[in-house]
């Protein structure tokens, strides 16, 4: 059901909440790449350590996305979204708290469940009740909170030298939130009006018949790669330039918000333009950017740094793009299996090629990190490539 073209006061409230829910997905998701060699030095951990925070936020992410159709129909979107940001909140400031690393690295598993249930609900109620505008504009409210996430972490780091600080205001900003959506639940409906088009759709093509295609597979692989791409060039380049380079923490956490606010920036703009160059070429410009900006950050010159902001703006389509291009590639029977496919990748690739970049930092030394994340964008691109000219074999 798409909105109307007056909307009323309760749309448009709604419709703020939805863009303020996917900053604050973002805000959380970003501070451990900023805070990590302060937590890490704090609780006496190595390198590789940080795989806990990722797999542990990444696994409860894929379970509360997997769960989040049922609880949609037993609760309603509103008391799903106020219930789910308060884990949110929950695991903000027991990160903040934590006396022990077990306890710290645990808070993860709170930050993926409350995640994935807003991640999926909202997705849900906006392809529903309003344009697909919206909904691109939607992702780049992830990459503003992204954005701010390093930005505030690095102010309080610098200011008043404590992690726990940083954590503790972002828990405070997201409890605003979670009031919000408290105010806002009997405005998203009741339960159970939920998944009856979703569930017509799945029912055209079998999961086993959309794993047959060739063409689900490839977009498996890219979504699995390049999340896990977008996560490791945010999380590691800080503790790159700062303990490879001899970079400034100022400094350094001005890049790394630079590469959120570019994805973010280009998400916008993107949206405007991309009606005018296709899909698809927008695709492969976006991908050959991203391989420039990995192999000039590699390289380790004076300008370096400023790579991270050609690599955000070319990461910052492909995600909305292949998104787009599913149910046009695969067929609308085969996207409502595929889509599931593809964001349960992402959510694999987020903790995998973070966490493997971990070990290779502490057996390989930090910089074997950038060359890491040039082989997965090198690789974004190969396979997208082969996926244009199987398609043009089969047109």
């Amino acid at each position: 059901m798409q909105a109307s073209n007056t909307p009323t006061f309760s749309h448009r409230l709604l419709l703020v909440t939805a863009y303020l829910g996917f900053i604050s997905l973002g805000l959380p998701d970003t501070l451990i790449g900023v805070a990590w060699p302060s937590v890490r030095d704090f609780f006496g951990r190595q390198q590789s350590d940080i795989a806990w925070i990722f797999f542990g936020a990444g696994a409860s992410y894929f379970v509360s996305g997997l769960l989040t159709g049922k609880l949609l129909k037993s609760f309603g979107i509103g008391r799903l979204l106020a219930g789910s940001s308060l884990l949110v909140v929950a695991s903000a400031l027991g990160y903040s708290a934590a006396p022990a690393w077990a306890l710290f690295a645990a808070c993860a598993l709170l930050h993926g469940l409350g995640s994935g249930a807003i991640d999926s609900g909202l997705n849900h109620y906006v392809a529903n009740h309003f344009s697909p505008r919206h909904m691109n504009w939607l992702h780049a409210c992830y990459g503003i909170g992204a954005t701010l996430g390093p930005l505030i972490m690095t102010s309080v780091l610098v200011s008043l030298g404590s992690w726990r600080a940083g954590y503790a205001t972002v828990g405070s900003l997201l409890l605003l939130l979670a009031g919000l959506f408290l105010y806002t639940r009997k405005l998203w409906g009741t339960p159970g009006e939920t998944t009856d088009a979703a569930l017509e759709a799945e029912a055209s093509v079998g999961m086993f018949d959309t794993l047959k295609h060739t063409g689900t597979w490839a977009h498996i692989a890219l979504f699995f790669i390049y999340t896990g791409l977008e996560v490791t060039v945010g999380q590691w380049s800080f503790t790159v330039m700062t303990e490879a380079r001899g970079m400034s923490k100022e400094t350094a956490g001005m890049w790394v918000t630079i590469y959120w606010a570019s994805l973010a920036a280009g998400r916008v703009v993107f949206g405007f333009i991309i009606e005018r160059l296709g899909i698809d070429l927008l695709l492969r410009l976006s991908m050959l950017a991203a391989v420039t900006g990995t192999a000039l950050f590699g390289v380790n010159l004076p300008f370096s740094a400023g790579a991270l902001a050609l690599t955000g703006l070319g990461l910052a389509s492909i995600y909305p793009c292949l998104m787009t291009r599913t149910p046009q590639r695969l067929g609308k029977g085969r996207a409502a299996h595929a889509i599931g496919f593809q964001v349960s990748a992402a959510m694999v690739g987020a903790a995998l090629f973070p966490s493997a970049c971990g070990w290779l930092a502490q057996t390989r030394g930090l910089e074997t990190v950038t060359f890491a994340t040039l082989a997965m964008a090198s690789g974004l691109l190969l396979i997208h490539e082969v996926l244009l000219r199987f398609e043009r074999r089969l047109s």
